[in-house]
């Protein structure tokens, strides 16, 4: 058994502690989904199975606690973050990736931090993390999902901008605010794409 399937291993029983059931059910979603994702555009599949182990791991942590350890520990929380606390989790969760389960693989933690609002730019661990959480077999509130899915395992960076601009579409129908990295990022992709 190699280090990385130990690791997995080891951070599975951890987090199964550290969230509430259903929580937890979505992170095996995006764990498999991840790797399958990874099988498909020949992405390390462990790195991808254990980034998406591992993409919600601060998400059950209470909102003001996530401002707190922010703080507490110099992660830089932006105006958005501070109106919409739930973003925070993707910066937080890199932070405990790295340092309560012990991951060191720069390329996991990164695609854990972008998960919630993407980059531009990002790599295809970034993307496959990105698309997973969306797509995930648990996942049945999204319009289109089924069309997203099937775009997600044929044209990886089409999902990627699929995704963007319904999660837009949705934060600007229920007046929620949309943070600028989603919208740079969904710019980059709509450049990128043309």
């Amino acid at each position: 058994m190699n280090d990385m399937t130990e690791q997995l291993k080891q951070a599975q029983k951890q987090i199964k502690k550290e969230l509430d059931k259903s929580r937890y059910q979505h992170t095996i979603g995006v764990m498999y989904t991840a790797a399958g994702l990874a099988m498909r555009y020949g992405q390390d599949i462990q790195q991808a199975m254990l980034a998406g182990l591992l993409h919600d791991c601060a998400k059950c942590i209470p909102a003001e606690k996530q401002i707190h350890l922010c703080k507490k520990n110099h992660l830089e929380v932006r105006e958005a973050e501070r109106a919409n606390p739930s973003l925070l989790h993707s910066k937080l969760g890199a932070y405990l990736a790295e340092t309560e389960y012990g991951v060191k693989d720069a390329g996991i933690l990164h695609a854990i931090e972008v998960h919630t609002t993407g980059a531009p730019g990002m790599n295809l661990l970034d993307k496959i993390l990105f698309v997973a959480d969306y797509i995930e077999p648990g996942r049945d509130k999204a319009p289109d999902l089924k069309e997203i899915r099937m775009l997600a395992f044929s044209e990886l960076d089409r999902a990627v901008l699929r995704i963007l601009h319904d999660t837009i579409h949705y934060l600007n129908q229920k007046k929620g605010a949309v943070d600028l990295k989603t919208h740079d990022t969904y710019q980059y992709y709509i450049e990128m794409l043309k």
